[in-house]
């Protein structure tokens, strides 16, 4: 697609971030707290191929926050926007877990030398490349990105959470 400002010059720029884009995108979907809503969320999925890769639920008093990371975010969108869900998109990092004894600890710590807040986390259900992962929600996911990729984490995208059956170990 290309853009024009009424001069000769164009400005081209790709509407969609694409399979590689260096974040996942969790859905944050509000339910009523009763029972079977969560049921219901995860029913509409049933049947289009999308997985869910990674789910958490705060509960409230009168309702709950459920934040989720689907193996396909665009169309999960629009499943989910359909159905008429009041939902919020955010960006959050992938990061798997280096081999050795306290991984989680090898990645706060790397998030805390860089000054870094972490506002949540929560492991992914699928194991991309074999190896176990979190999602983390962060202050500044632009510099965390930059402060664990140079301290050599593997971070994921969006194209490693697709066609990666879930381990059933």
């Amino acid at each position: 697609m290309s853009v024009g400002d009424g001069s000769d010059s164009v400005t081209a720029y790709q509407t969609s971030r694409g399979r590689n884009y260096p974040a996942l995108r969790q859905f944050t979907v509000f339910l009523e707290n009763r029972v079977g809503q969560l049921l219901e969320v995860v029913k509409r999925f049933e049947g289009t191929g999308i997985r869910i890769c990674a789910l958490s639920i705060s509960d409230a008093a009168e309702c709950a926050f459920v934040r989720f990371l689907v193996s396909d975010a665009d169309r999960g969108r629009e499943i989910l926007e359909r159905s008429g869900l009041a939902i919020i998109e955010t960006d959050l990092i992938g990061v798997e877990l280096p081999t050795g004894p306290q991984p989680l600890l090898r990645v706060c710590t790397a998030l805390l030398q860089a000054e870094l807040n972490i506002v949540q986390a929560y492991p992914l259900l699928v194991r991309p490349h074999g190896k176990p992962a979190v999602a983390i929600m962060v202050e500044n996911i632009d510099f965390a990105m930059k402060t664990l990729q140079e301290k050599g984490f593997q971070i994921l995208t969006e194209g490693d959470l697709e066609d990666n059956p879930i381990n059933e170990q």
